[in-house]
């Protein structure tokens, strides 16, 4: 019995760090193989973020002007199974506003969107010369063929979403962007017709 006595403290021993190694080992492959663990941190983050874009844009692009007005065109573009409304536009470059293309009085012209712009749910939506546009109202430098700007759009609901645009020159539906018929905000001269698509 007293040859035996030195060795049972140390069989403990050896029994008691063998268990406290599955331990550890267990508790690290539970942290770095689960894969709901792996995945919970982005997804969150990623649903959390209140700039998430609610529109594809395609084709976008600005008008390349030289001072005072221009617009900025592209195709909106809703996935989503609700109608979205665009009711604001910023750039750094400009005031903006929400234009459209409307007959008053036999002619063409171009005024404030009353009620933003509507993008139908599985829809689209055309900003064009000649229609619905983002009216940079008063550059604050030129905007030159190849220049890429930056814009944010503001949702009825209060989120926003950023996209960028390439300046092309145009001279397709001849718009005036000056104010004209002594209208402030409204009444913007244009003559439609011709070309509807950006110069390459």
């Amino acid at each position: 019995m007293l040859s035996t006595s030195p060795l049972g403290p140390r069989r403990r021993s050896a029994a008691v760090l063998a268990a406290a190694i599955l331990t550890v080992g267990a508790a690290g492959c539970g942290a770095s193989g689960s894969p709901s663990n792996a995945q919970a941190g982005p997804s969150a983050s990623t649903s959390a973020n209140p700039d998430a874009g609610l529109l594809g844009i395609r084709d976008p692009w600005v008008k390349a002007a030289d001072k005072g007005m221009t617009a900025a065109f592209g195709t909106l573009v809703n996935d989503g199974d609700t109608d979205v409304t665009v009711t604001g536009a910023t750039t750094s470059l400009s005031p903006m506003e929400l234009h459209e293309m409307a007959m008053k009085d036999g002619k063409m012209v171009m005024r404030l969107k009353q009620g933003g712009i509507v993008i139908k749910a599985r829809g689209t939506h055309a900003l064009e010369p000649g229609g619905d546009h983002l009216m940079l109202m008063n550059l604050t430098r030129p905007v030159q063929a190849g220049d890429e700007l930056t814009f944010t759009l503001t949702f009825a609901d209060g989120r926003t979403q950023q996209f960028s645009a390439v300046a092309k020159p145009f001279t397709g539906a001849q718009e005036s962007y000056a104010p004209g018929h002594g209208e402030p905000m409204t009444g913007m001269s244009a003559t439609p017709g011709m070309s509807m698509s950006p110069a390459s």
